[in-house]
């Protein structure tokens, strides 16, 4: 049995002791719902069915508890509500809530686990059920993983059906109609004559009853809303500018901050002077924060600008200061000692090697990338002597309101947040190292709201980047088929990384090293994965798919150089290796799609790549031409299996920006580090896909998987490798690091 299987069964047996035996938090634990947080804050007349749904005389309120950072997903989960309890989509408005246990996030569980998201048996499938349960005592919101369609599908249904049926039963009350001859239409309750009578002139009634929890989902052929394209709630106000952001926020007698921070990541500030700084238009003070100063004045601008006239000394990095020197540090972790986890070990492939000579060696490189996002980091803290209120975009608002009453000396429960629309994250909005030290700054000016927006360079500077990986791949073909595969990926991980900074360090392997290699569902005859954990390099966090966008370009572009030095069809191979009917599927699909093995004009080459992440195969096709003046890219198919798509159109346009995306930080980005600090300093030295560049692209949704899945990331992965394999086919010139920029022009 390979480590991972013993590791599944061990993860199997000690989560049923859990629950049997009460090892974690218990039977009741488990099985207590979370507390209805919107009823502590209910106004005289006002009905809360549950946590999503509130409805007064005035205005019907669902609340849409995970982060929405552009991809739509605040609508999505209203569509979810709305759908069984019959609203339209213009009947009702949307909060993100108070962050509360009753929004913990059941899906977060299945990315921990080492199984296959292709394996549904037994002893998997029941893990995920226990530690989907073991997660509900410990109340953890959160946004991310492509986690909020699984988490959402069921519960948000069961929300509004839950919310329908206690309106019938005060309509029922009220009229003495029985229920079963109320039906329910466009935000009302109909009698039998025809008579309409909304919500929310039943609030006050339904107020009085008990939710009735008996209820009964409907079948998706009665579905009006999923499935069905749908206008999304901030569509209007993003289309005409008028969208608020976490950075347009203002507060009354607010005043703005700005930081300088030791661009040595988590470096110490040796000495600064402030003269300057001091004597510069509207600047109020300069107050000392963890790692820096924070400049005080009357606008963003202003303390920008007094924040770089302050003169600083800063301490050393500590982690290696010349880019090089990191990727020496990840070479020399392909050792025992640094083995993070054999994650699969199938057929035998060193019989399969044997004493040939005939083995294909090849190295690959995957660097550090900023996140990036458009808006900025900024929050707006205010401390008063009993609470704290923090305004700001999050996608971990529980870890930031513990973190902030660290700091404010409030417990957790008494730090207010109000989440905002977010101007793009792409895992950045998971950390809160920003909130924190809006809050150190707060702290000096208790009572007045104090608003930190970073400068585009402080940004760059203090962002926690894609870890960078490193694999090396040995494989041998026989008669035309890809015959065995040894591969190993080093990487720092990026879990304790990441989780280490919020106060919670994650034991045992890091499955983000190897996420997008280990977990692809093909039947190679001998297959070895195995991940190394390099020593802490540069402090890295979650990117948009996290590991899978560099071990899938590791594990795609080499099993494309096996195919083709087996002389073999890339597309076919693949579709040949591929066990998984689901993601077999979604193969055979992208093929339909591209006409592959069709003619193509001279200059001209294809890549495909699939890559499996958070649980949605994922295939691409990639078409370039090979110009005079470098590599022109013209058309991208991807295809993919969610299980059920709820907005085709945002589906659509999620995929697309998501190739975008993986595309233009393939070519263009990445994060070097010089005397310990950030090379790249804004956009122009990390620069995305412009639309000149930008290809035809066409998307397939297939619906065959089991499972709800979430589609914010995967997407990403295949894009890379899909690229460089299409480069080869067009030029012959294979490039196994990113970005591409460094090997090949493009136009």
């Amino acid at each position: 049995m390979s480590r991972v299987g013993k590791i599944a069964r061990r993860t199997f047996l000690i989560g049923s002791a859990a629950i049997a035996g009460g090892v974690a938090f218990g039977v009741y634990a488990v099985r207590t719902p979370h507390a209805n947080p919107l009823l502590d804050r209910l106004a005289d007349g006002e009905a809360s069915f549950n946590p999503w749904v509130k409805i007064s005389k005035d205005a019907i309120t669902l609340i849409t508890p995970h982060a929405d950072k552009g991809q739509g997903v605040a609508s999505a989960q209203a569509v979810l509500i709305a759908e069984e309890l019959d609203l339209e989509m213009d009947q009702f408005q949307i909060s993100f809530g108070e962050p509360a246990a009753a929004y913990y996030n059941r899906a977060l569980a299945d990315e921990a686990l080492p199984f296959m998201s292709s394996n549904e048996g037994r002893i998997a499938e029941s893990s995920r059920t226990i530690a989907g349960a073991l997660l509900k005592p410990l109340g953890i919101q959160g946004t991310g993983g492509s986690s909020s369609m699984p988490d959402s599908f069921d519960k948000l249904r069961e929300a509004g059906a839950i919310a329908r049926e206690t309106l019938k039963l005060a309509a029922s009350e009220d009229t003495g109609v029985p229920v079963g001859e109320l039906r329910t239409e466009a935000g009302a309750v109909l009698l039998p004559d025809g008579t309409a009578i909304p919500y929310t002139e039943l609030a006050a009634k339904a107020a009085t009853l008990q939710p009735v929890t008996e209820i009964t989902l409907r079948e998706p052929s009665e579905w009006r809303l999923i499935g069905q394209p749908t206008k999304r709630v901030d569509m209007v106000a993003k289309s005409t500018g008028t969208m608020a952001y976490g950075i347009d926020l203002k507060v009354e007698g607010m005043v703005h901050a700005a930081i300088r921070i030791n661009p040595r990541q988590n470096g110490a500030m040796v000495s600064y002077d402030a003269a300057k700084a001091l004597e510069m238009r509207g600047v109020q003070k300069v107050v000392e924060i963890t790692g820096g100063i924070a400049v005080i004045a009357d606008n963003t601008w202003r303390a920008i600008r007094a924040a770089e006239a302050v003169e600083i000394e800063w301490g050393p990095a500590a982690y290696p200061d010349e880019q090089e020197q990191h990727w020496e540090a990840v070479a020399a972790s392909f050792n025992d000692d640094n083995l993070d986890l054999q994650w699969r070990d199938d057929g035998d492939v060193d019989a399969a090697f044997g004493d040939s000579s005939d083995v294909f060696e090849a190295e690959y490189r995957s660097p550090y990338v900023a996140h990036a996002p458009l808006e900025p980091l900024n929050a707006i803290v205010l401390v008063g002597n009993d609470e704290t209120e923090v305004w700001t975009g999050s996608q971990v608002p529980q870890f930031l309101q513990m973190r902030v009453g660290a700091i404010t000396g409030h417990a957790s429960d008494r730090v207010k947040f109000h989440n905002q629309f977010i101007g793009g994250s792409f895992g950045h909005r998971l950390e809160v190292r920003f909130v924190e030290q809006a809050a150190e700054i707060a702290v000096q000016m208790r009572g007045i709201p104090v608003k930190l927006t970073y400068s585009r360079e402080e940004d760059f500077a203090h962002d926690f980047p894609r870890h960078i990986a490193m694999g090396r791949g040995r494989g041998s073909v026989t008669d035309g088929k890809v015959e065995a595969i040894d591969l190993s990926i080093a990487a720092p991980a990026v879990q304790a990384s990441q989780f280490g900074r919020l106060g919670f360090p994650v034991p045992g392997p890091d499955v983000q090293i190897a996420a997008g290699a280990w977990n692809n569902p093909y039947s190679l005859p001998n297959y070895r994965m195995r991940a190394y954990r390099a020593p802490e390099l540069a402090p890295v966090s979650s990117w948009r798919a996290v590991g899978a966008p560099g071990a899938g370009f590791i594990f795609d572009s080499f099993l494309d150089e096996l195919i083709h030095k087996a002389g073999a069809d890339p597309m076919l191979e693949r579709i040949r290796l591929m066990e998984h009917e689901v993601s077999r599927k979604v193969l055979e699909a992208v093929a339909e799609m591209s006409s592959w093995g069709g003619e193509l004009r001279s200059g001209q080459g294809r890549g495909v790549a699939f890559v499996e992440s958070f649980g949605v195969p994922f295939a691409q096709v990639v078409e370039v031409t090979d110009t005079d003046r470098g590599i022109r890219i013209d058309r991208v198919w991807g295809a993919c299996d969610v299980g059920t798509i709820v907005d085709p159109v945002n589906f659509e346009g999620l995929i697309q920006g998501g190739i975008v995306w993986g595309l233009g930080h393939a070519i263009n980005c990445e994060i070097t580090y010089s005397d310990g600090m950030a090379e790249q300093t804004n956009y122009h030295a990390h620069e995305g896909m412009r639309m000149y560049q930008t290809p035809e692209i066409m998307v397939r949704g297939l619906q065959n998987g089991s499972k709800v899945r979430g589609i914010g990331e995967p997407m990403v992965p295949p894009a890379a490798p899909a690229l460089a394999n299409a480069i080869f086919a067009a030029t012959g010139k294979r490039i196994r690091e990113m970005p591409f920029n460094k090997h090949i022009d493009f136009v």
